[in-house]
């Protein structure tokens, strides 16, 4: 019952995207993410930060955990909707 009631709401934000004109993962919150090379990445859509360490930092989102592995990983900027994670990325995988 849980998934088709997901389906649906999956569908009625499908179209509310297409009739405004929007891209759909503005209209659903997901996760949205931007690399710069390997030294940088840009997430929007986060709701916390759940451990942290030079190596590997696990963000939450509304899509799962969002883990970052990497050397001299850093923080540079964070707000409650955005993070900037700097250092030398290696790799990015998702935990659900």
């Amino acid at each position: 019952m849980e998934r088709s009631q997901k389906r649906r709401e999956a569908g009625v934000l499908d179209t509310v995207a297409e009739l405004f004109d929007l891209p759909a993962d503005v209209i659903a919150g997901l996760p949205r993410l931007e690399m710069v090379g390997s030294r940088q990445l840009y997430l929007e859509h986060h709701t916390g930060i759940l451990s942290y360490s030079e190596t590997q930092i696990d963000v939450n989102t509304g899509n799962g955990i969002l883990r970052v592995k990497g050397e001299r990983l850093t923080l540079l900027a964070m707000t409650a909707g955005e993070l900037r994670i700097g250092g030398r990325i290696l790799c990015l995988e998702w935990v659900r």
